[in-house]
């Protein structure tokens, strides 16, 4: 379907994705989409409108105009794993924050719990016949 050097440009790609410290930027506007890894010394831009890629590595710098089906599902890679790392942050979010609230919730309770006892103290306290009740 593609040809050896889209192949070798798509596996390159994809194995960036999968490292948790590629930094995925995207320009949705610009359409431009930057990965990043610092660790590799490696980065790739993809510019959607124009159907390039370009490759950079401390050496070189490469940039090709590719078939709009590849540049197409080079981006749908990358937006996938934009997507899920998104989810991951809002489900890791959402968490904490149903957490927060249980905490919250509880302290609630317990609050509720020792004030209601403390009226019932109150209630149960005989009141002696020489003291005078104001109402």
């Amino acid at each position: 379907m593609y040809s050896k050097i889209e192949n070798h440009i798509f596996g390159i790609i994809t194995e960036l994705l999968k490292v948790s410290s590629t930094d995925i930027n995207v320009d949705e506007l610009g359409g431009k989409y930057y990965l990043s890894n610092e660790e590799q010394h490696f980065k790739v831009t993809i510019l959607s409108n124009d159907y390039v890629i370009r490759l950079t590595n401390t050496r070189d710098s490469v940039a090709e105009k590719y078939d709009k089906v590849f540049v197409e599902d080079v981006l749908r890679a990358v937006k996938e794993e934009k997507h899920r790392r998104m989810e991951l942050v809002y489900d890791s979010i959402t968490n904490s924050i149903e957490k927060m609230a249980e905490r919250l919730h509880n302290t609630l309770i317990e609050s509720n719990e020792q004030e209601n006892e403390k009226v019932r103290r109150l209630e149960s306290e005989p009141v002696e016949n020489d003291q005078k009740v104001n109402f």
